[in-house]
């Protein structure tokens, strides 16, 4: 850039030494040149050198804007004001507030991200307890701000409601002789516990409330319950939820993640147990799903416990002994604890 412009500089003296004609006949021909690239480039881009030499021709010379073609007056002076603002936010670029640490800006919009209510004076007051010396109008600087009022996630809402919901959903099973079974399970989210299951050859709307009276004895019934909207699910079912008084959420016509806590156990069922085996009748896909509903529970970790179980097991120390192996449904799964020699 810095060699076009000493270029310029240097036809520029030389066209002095010619003569009035000439530097006509030359600007003639500059100017239809520019009026053809003009007809064929929309619009110009000129560079840093193009916008420096054009900021000083107007600064140095009176009638500067009879001699712009390519561009636009308005523009050269835009380009002066932005280089005006540039330099001097670059003079007082060491004015102004201490700033701070990238460490201590992260943890100020994580503290933001994570508590929703909380404002500059509670996380001010955190930052304090831990240390860093801070006013609480940098805290207030360095928040980002919000374009609506904060609201909770649905995983944060769901977690703190989870005790009072539960799921049912249907699966089939197809057995040796090609016949279809359905398996009927209820979900609980606070534990992913299967709190009741059964399994038919004909699900009728009657036989499902049966189910339902019977995964919730007495006053064990959740608050919300969360189905799909199959037409099992007819109107004995919804009667049968209501009289036990459970709200009856119906999910999306297939969404499927609606229910997902329903869906990623059915998942674990088929995968671990039921995609390993053949189904020999009705009787017996029920005692393969209680054994496995029983490593399930008791001996199964799961990652949305915190790898823990639902029924919650204990973590044996290595002092007890040797570990061991206990299998599940003929060795397909395996529970290992700690047994003293």
């Amino acid at each position: 850039m810095i060699f076009a412009l000493i270029r310029a500089i240097v036809a520029t003296l030389f066209s002095s030494l010619k003569s009035q004609r000439e530097l006509a006949q030359e600007n003639l021909a500059l100017r239809q040149q520019v009026v053809m690239l003009k007809c064929t480039v929309k619009r110009a881009r000129p560079n840093m050198t193009d916008r420096l030499f054009w900021i000083a021709f107007s600064r140095l010379v009176t009638n500067w804007r009879d001699s712009v073609i390519a561009i636009h007056p308005d523009t050269v002076v835009r380009w002066h004001r932005e280089g005006f603002r540039r330099y001097w936010a670059w003079k007082s670029r060491r004015g102004g507030r201490p700033t701070i640490d990238t460490e201590l800006k992260s943890l100020i919009r994580r503290m933001q991200r994570e508590n929703l209510t909380w404002g500059a004076p509670r996380i001010h007051g955190e930052l304090l307890k831990l240390g860093y010396d801070v006013c609480e109008a940098t805290v207030s600087n360095y928040m980002r701000r919000r374009r609506k009022p904060p609201s909770q996630s649905w995983r944060t809402y769901l977690t703190n409601h989870r005790e009072a919901i539960a799921a049912i959903d249907f699966f089939t099973a197809p057995t040796i002789t090609f016949d279809v079974l359905y398996v009927f399970v209820v979900i609980e989210h606070a534990r992913r516990r299967v709190v009741h299951f059964n399994v038919t050859a004909h699900p009728t709307s009657k036989w499902i409330a049966q189910q339902l009276t019977e995964a919730f004895p007495f006053d064990s019934a959740p608050k919300y319950l969360i189905r799909d909207g199959d037409a099992k699910f007819g109107f004995g079912v919804q009667r049968r939820i209501n009289a036990l008084g459970i709200k009856d959420i119906v999910t999306t016509p297939a969404s499927p993640r609606e229910n997902s806590y329903a869906e990623r156990v059915i998942g674990s069922l088929r995968r671990e147990c039921l995609d390993q085996v053949i189904v020999l009748n009705e009787r017996h896909l029920r005692r393969m799903l209680k054994e496995y509903l029983n490593y399930y529970h008791e001996h199964r970790t799961h990652l949305g416990l915190e790898k823990d179980t639902p029924a919650t097991r204990e973590v044996e120390c290595r002092d007890r002994g040797n570990v061991v192996a206990l299998p599940f449904l003929g060795g397909l799964h395996h529970r290992y604890m700690r047994l003293a020699a």
